[in-house]
């Protein structure tokens, strides 16, 4: 009976592989047809050959190796940076217990809600005033900030919950606070730092708004924005819009099938947590 249990599940499992894998099919396909075949056959018919100029012509009309470097260095920086502020901030509200602990990541919670489109304005301001308009610096900064606000908010939870009997045996071995940290609770909650880093890299690989408003030189410009210039230029057939949307979002696939085992095992370890 158990095992028929599952089997239901096991199915709904399995079409909502599908329901996401699927689109990112056809859109492969579309990228690698010629614009003829395109209108001729429709998007759903099979590609008869491969037809890689629209993927040549979109990389060059952007200079996508720019734009690619741009975004990886955008997002790599901001996961590891975002990564590393919330583990200080959460060891100091989840194990050191500050005072006001509850009203601290009710004001992290609240950074999350807040819309982005409130915070252009004043970000775009700020940046101008420190002179960081127009920099990758001043993405980096914003959104190692904004991800570091929702990750305090969930180690703050998991720390919480860290064994004192562990922390306690290490302060009696003569550990200072900056020891506990290193050697104990990031070896220990690695999994879920794991787990962070990946979303952050992802979050911020896919932002669009901010990144418009605040890198507006070519030389500067992410993958997202690329793509949203020259979408709104309509200089795209359809064979080069799949093209675009498949260079835009694969490096962020590729990405997260690397770390997928790391994904994973952060998922469990919480679940049996």
């Amino acid at each position: 009976m158990t095992a028929l249990r599952r089997y239901p599940v096991l199915l709904a499992l399995c079409l909502a592989a599908l329901l996401m894998v699927v689109p990112f099919l056809i859109v492969t396909m579309n990228a690698v047809k010629s614009p003829a075949e395109y209108s001729q056959n429709g998007p759903l018919s099979l590609p008869h050959g491969l037809y890689l100029d629209g993927l040549r012509d979109f990389w060059q009309r952007v200079d996508y190796t720019r734009k690619l470097v741009n975004s990886t260095l955008i997002s790599g920086s901001v996961a590891v940076l975002a990564t590393g502020l919330s583990v200080l901030n959460a060891y100091a509200i989840g194990i050191g217990r500050i005072r006001g602990r509850t009203w601290v990541l009710a004001f992290f919670v609240l950074a999350n809600l807040l819309p982005q489109e409130s915070l252009v304005y004043p970000l775009y301001y700020l940046s101008k005033e420190a002179g960081l308009y127009d920099t990758r610096l001043s993405v980096i900064i914003v959104f190692t900030v904004i991800q570091s606000a929702f990750g305090t908010y969930l180690l703050s939870a998991v720390l919480g919950q860290f064994p004192r009997e562990i922390i306690e045996a290490a302060r009696i071995d003569g550990a200072n606070k900056w020891q506990i940290l290193v050697r104990i609770v990031v070896p220990v909650s690695r999994p879920t730092l794991g787990v962070l880093l990946v979303f952050f890299f992802v979050w911020t690989w896919n932002e669009f708004l901010l990144p418009l408003v605040m890198l507006i030189s070519n030389d500067n410009q992410t993958v997202s924005v690329a793509l949203g210039v020259l979408q709104g230029q309509r200089l795209m057939d359809a064979t080069m819009t799949n093209a675009a949307a498949l260079l835009g979002v694969l490096p962020a696939v590729v990405f997260f099938l690397v770390f997928q085992r790391t994904l994973t095992r952060g998922i469990a370890v919480g679940a049996v947590k």
